[in-house]
């Protein structure tokens, strides 16, 4: 990465390249979809009323810009910044704070804040949009972490009672259940907590019931196993971490790297995440590992299928503090 290109120090540079990423072929109307070249016309002149960039188009008399409908629209922080701090999160294998992000753009803390949770917004994907990972001859493993502690702790009590189960994993923090094909992608999701039906719910949803399921010995594992081609565990209770059956390896091994990798930044880097926010912060991780070095992908390619992704996407003040389960 080379700090001193102008993407990254000149905003009008920052924009040519935006536009050439999101218009390959030229402008695009994003009211009414128009890509007419001869009806859409580049806005010239020095009034102040000008935004730099703007572009009008005779077919709906609608004006834009090339961040209109993304993640970067009605921002007043300028167009660089935007795209170096995208770099940033997308070649940051644990992440960057916002207390980071703030002193390398040169921006307050809560506009850095801001930033990233609109950056991650573009990287989250549309679960409508995808089909299901594995398939005949494809492993899939599944598992679940918990990352804490929940925003709400208090404990319910019957008669001065309490009725949480001490005993119980994670029973005062977030379960964060994902999938992960080996050799492929991940999904990660933040649900109320880990039990069959949530199984049922988040496998069969993202996994093709061909694939071979790999899990560890949790009960609430066995049912929805039965499902699908084949299912394997490993006991990690009696330290069985891999196991192998013909030219099969069972482990879950990979599913707990993409985990170890989670904590690491969400403890190392980012240290405090409110539970409203936490899908956003799932969706940052599985970007970078589904688009990793090991897959041939590298920063700057990375950076730019996030800057694609933009479009589409708004996140305002308001909708920040929505949690998604």
């Amino acid at each position: 990465m080379n700090l001193t290109d102008p993407i990254y120090t000149d905003a009008d540079k920052a924009r040519e390249h935006l536009e050439a990423i999101q218009w390959p072929n030229g402008p695009v109307c994003p009211h009414c979809g128009n890509v007419d070249r001869a009806t859409i016309a580049k806005v010239e002149g020095k009034k102040k009323s000008h935004r730099d960039g703007l572009y009008y188009c005779n077919a709906c008399a609608g004006q834009f810009t090339v961040t209109v409908g993304t993640v970067f629209e009605s921002s007043h922080v300028p167009l660089n910044k935007w795209v170096l701090a995208s770099h940033l999160m997308a070649a940051s294998k644990k992440g960057i704070s916002s207390h980071q992000l703030s002193r390398m753009l040169g921006v307050s803390y809560k506009t850095a804040w801001f930033m990233s949770h609109r950056i991650r917004e573009a990287m989250a994907v549309d679960p409508k949009s995808r089909g299901p990972m594995g398939g005949e001859g494809k492993t899939v493993e599944m598992d679940e972490t918990y990352y804490g502690p929940k925003d709400d702790q208090t404990p319910r009590t019957t008669k001065n009672k309490s009725t949480a189960h001490p005993k119980k994993p994670g029973y005062l923090k977030r379960t964060v259940m994902a999938l992960v094909e080996r050799g492929g992608e991940v999904r990660s999701f933040h649900v109320e907590s880990a039990n069959v039906e949530t199984v049922k719910e988040v496998l069969f949803r993202n996994a093709d019931r061909r694939s071979t399921l790999y899990t560890d010995q949790a009960q609430f594992y066995k049912q929805p196993g039965k499902d699908f081609d084949a299912h394997r565990s490993v006991n990690h209770s009696k330290d069985e971490w891999v196991r192998h059956e013909g030219d099969k390896v069972v482990h879950t091994n990979t599913i707990e790297n993409v985990f170890s990798v989670f904590k690491r930044g969400m403890t190392g880097v980012y240290q405090h995440c409110g539970e409203a926010h936490l899908h956003r912060y799932l969706a940052e991780f599985d970007f970078r590992y589904n688009r990793r070095s090991k897959l041939g992908v590298e920063d700057t390619e990375r950076t730019v299928m996030l800057l694609e992704a933009i479009r589409g996407k708004r996140l305002t003040y308001r909708r920040i503090g929505e949690a998604a389960h």
